[in-house]
């Protein structure tokens, strides 16, 4: 499949085009409605500081349905002994930068840089983009943050400088997002650490049904302010 080549004009080729290994599209920019277009139809901006922006919808998908949330015993142990406290949108600024700057087995540098900082936090601005932060006293100890449209959780990263901290945090989100009746969490890319949590992968073509249903279904009692969109199909 040929890699498409983004313009000024504010379009995504069929996400179902992408390449073997999920790359649709390069170029572009930042802007929040280009995001939001790519995540209301399962495309995501990923790469690095030395890249051009690189526009990905793998399939299959790695999604994690809010109900086969897996929560091992001594995750309920820690939970249970209410070791971190946690909160929505309280430290976006911060969770993002963490995200950033924690290191993780394996990886060179980081693909959150500079110019996502700064689109995640317009999008945080505009009522799109959230965090979770798990909190251990006054310490930031762990969080995520993602994008939520209707009734679909988006999530983009996550980091932990305390054991757990970040598997509270979305549990926490997890349970919260049920309550709201979320149909699903996108994990984007297969992880250990998620797929211990119970994420597993879906067929992209069953993913895109499911946000065709979702993102333009506002949810009930949400952690945030929600907003929903319409998936724009080309």
């Amino acid at each position: 499949m040929p890699v498409f080549a983004l313009r000024d004009e504010l379009i995504f080729p069929p996400p179902e085009l992408a390449d073997s290994d999920g790359l649709l599209a390069v170029g572009g920019d930042l802007s929040s409605d280009r995001i939001i277009l790519a995540y209301a139809n399962g495309i995501f901006p990923w790469y690095s500081e030395d890249s051009p922006i690189l526009w990905w919808s793998p399939d299959p998908r790695f999604v994690l349905f809010p109900h086969e949330l897996t929560v091992s015993r001594s995750l309920r142990q820690v939970i249970k002994r209410d070791e971190y406290r946690i909160s929505f949108d309280e430290a976006f600024g911060r969770v993002i930068m963490h995200c950033a700057l924690v290191k993780r087995g394996g990886e060179k540098g980081t693909w959150i840089t500079g110019e996502m900082m700064q689109a995640y936090r317009l999008l945080h601005e505009q009522g799109y983009a959230h965090s979770v932060e798990s909190w251990h006293g006054d310490e930031l100890a762990g969080g995520l943050y993602g994008i939520s449209l209707g009734r679909i959780f988006f999530g983009e990263s996550m980091f932990a400088t305390r054991a757990n901290a970040s598997k509270v945090a979305f549990a926490t989100l997890v349970e919260r997002l049920i309550r709201s009746g979320y149909a699903l969490i996108d994990c984007q890319v297969k992880t250990r650490h998620l797929e211990s949590l119970g994420a597993r992968e879906i067929a992209g073509e069953t993913f895109r049904e499911i946000l065709r249903h979702s993102v333009g279904v506002l949810p009930a009692d949400a952690p945030w302010e929600v907003k929903a969109v319409g998936s724009i199909f080309y």
